[in-house]
């Protein structure tokens, strides 16, 4: 079983919970993501595996995830790096932010959510169990398309995109 950290509004841990849990809770959580670019200034995109938890078949962030109770962010996100598509690259955080979004499943994303970005111009080999497939796309056609088709990427996804904190590394 997956845990996650349960944390405050400060990002003071409370404890842990099991991922799922914690989702069907709506338990304030510990969450990171990473945005990797290339030296075009492209951004990967992953499209999420239809058989996710949530927001299954939806385009979203190169990777995001949680860290494990007493794994300290930058591991989490390695980590996750070389797990869900194949390859690690130098990345520097960007900025934390608190996010909400019930689905209809019944689940709620309430993360305490840490912004990465990187840079990476080798071979992808993404997880299948991920990811269904991945794409890279400059900024500007990925807002005229967020635009157009908001339904297609995950909320968080575009709360980030939103924020205009995510430039090329």
């Amino acid at each position: 079983m997956e845990q996650v950290v349960l944390v405050n509004k400060s990002n003071r841990k409370l404890g842990t919970e099991e991922k799922l849990e914690a989702h069907k809770k709506g338990l304030l959580h510990r969450a990171f993501s990473v945005f990797v670019f290339n030296n075009k200034g492209e951004l990967l995109l992953q499209k999420r595996h239809s058989s996710k938890y949530h927001s299954g078949g939806l385009w979203s962030n190169t990777v995001c995830s949680h860290p494990r109770p007493g794994e300290r962010y930058i591991s989490a996100v390695h980590r996750r790096l070389h797990e869900e598509v194949g390859f690690d690259c130098p990345v520097k955080k960007i900025k934390p932010f608190i996010y909400r979004a019930d689905f209809d499943d019944g689940l709620i994303e309430n993360e305490y959510d840490v912004v990465f970005i990187g840079k990476y111009n080798g071979p992808i080999h993404p997880d299948p169990a991920e990811i269904e497939t991945t794409k890279w796309i400059s900024l500007s056609a990925l807002k005229d398309d967020i635009l157009r088709n908001p339904q297609n990427y995950t909320f968080w996804f575009k709360k980030i995109i939103k924020m205009g904190i995510i430039k090329p590394f």
